[in-house]
């Protein structure tokens, strides 16, 4: 189960206490979830004005760098292809697995300094996200471009003798070339209709070469052959033939152009090779990024709210939670028998936060409880945007 539960209660006599009580009953006594302490540093607290203010945009930059995360998770998966199936390996922070970073989180003082306000955090990731973000956009539209123009143009390699490019199924021994008078035209004949095409295309229209259609190859549905007649009849032959079900495919035989199809597909080929192995490098170094930026926001969370709801001085222990997935009522149960009395409107509501108007407390969350909770999906293959 990849879902976890990010809380946090006031402080006992020390934090200890309290986590050694909420451990103690919830997973050595009734096995209920796997619990890890959730360390977050000393931060700047600032004003109560200012926490409430935070309290809000925390909650849309927590759904920004979610869904940012998520993006670059999934079309790392759609660049992978027929690799997808390694795609979970490749989704790692920090140089560990999800479940490893999140269990042992650790605050990244270089990058979020703690001395810095918590508005400066905040910003200093919204930024960094943004830019991840912009940068994803721009990089999977060239690749994304890239991968189409060889997706057509391999569409033409394939496919039905009706759309399918001619140029690597002829030759040039196929045609009459640099004649004044006479011309070689490719027609699609359906194939049930094959012996009807050799008993009758001499006759279509006058000024047929005897004896000039050649079988080329066939498909499943059609033949594709040769006819060789005087140019001054082609307009009249294309009609005539039409009427048939004959269709002739425009083809004129040059070898600088086929060479040079062929050489786009080798060119588009070689391209996307070069940029797969910098895509994926890039996507997973950001992935990292913007998974452990998204952490340290849950982490901005849990201190800001932890601290409007328990006061100060600040004095709160956070927890991560795994919950045991045939457990979680039961785990709700005990966890509000602990802390019930902290908020009894919340408790009472079972968690619904339309029974509770609590001015600047619980922004942005559909669930409230009477402790400070967050929900952390780290499910990032199946889950969709």
């Amino acid at each position: 189960m990849s879902e976890y539960w990010l809380i946090s209660a006031p402080g006992d006599k020390t934090c200890q206490q309290t986590w050694e009580t909420m451990n103690n009953l919830t997973s050595k006594q009734n096995n209920l979830c796997e619990n890890f302490k959730f360390h977050i540093p000393d931060l700047k607290v600032g004003t109560l004005d200012q926490l409430v203010g935070l309290s809000d945009d925390l909650g849309k930059l927590d759904a920004y760098v979610e869904q940012t995360t998520r993006k670059i998770a999934s079309y790392l998966g759609d660049v992978l292809e027929d690799q997808r199936d390694k795609l979970y390996e490749n989704l790692q922070a920090n140089n560990n697995d999800l479940t490893s970073y999140i269990t042992r989180f650790q605050w990244d003082l270089a990058k979020y300094p703690t001395k810095q306000s918590l508005r400066n955090i905040a910003d200093i990731i919204s930024k960094q996200v943004g830019q991840i973000d912009a940068d994803l956009k721009t990089k999977s539209a060239a690749y994304n471009n890239l991968k189409g123009n060889l997706q057509n143009l391999e569409k033409k390699q394939t496919g039905s003798l009706l759309t399918r490019n001619l140029a690597d199924l002829v030759k040039r021994e196929h045609f009459i070339l640099d004649s004044e008078y006479l011309t070689t035209l490719l027609v699609i004949v359906p194939k049930q209709r094959v012996n009807d095409w050799n008993a009758n295309y001499e006759k279509i229209t006058d000024m047929i070469v005897p004896r000039s259609s050649q079988l080329i190859t066939q498909d499943n549905d059609y033949a594709l052959c040769t006819v060789t007649l005087f140019k001054k009849v082609v307009d009249e032959f294309k009609l005539h033939a039409r009427e048939r079900k004959f269709v002739v495919r425009e083809f004129t035989y040059n070898e600088e152009e086929l060479a040079a199809g062929k050489n786009e597909i080798t060119k588009l080929v070689t391209d996307k090779k070069k940029q797969f192995g910098p895509l994926v490098r890039w996507l997973k170094v950001n992935f990292s990024e913007s998974f452990c930026a998204w952490i340290h926001v849950k982490a901005l969370r849990v201190f800001v709210e932890s601290v409007l709801r328990y006061g100060l001085p600040v004095n709160f222990q956070a927890i991560l939670i795994h919950p045991n997935k045939k457990n979680t009522k039961r785990l709700r149960d005990v966890l509000n028998q602990l802390y019930g009395h902290l908020d009894g409107s919340a408790a009472s509501s079972g968690g619904n936060a339309d029974n509770v108007d609590i001015p600047g407390l619980g922004f942005g969350q559909s669930e409230y409880y009477p402790y400070v909770y967050y929900k952390l999906n780290i499910d990032m293959v199946e889950s969709k945007v």
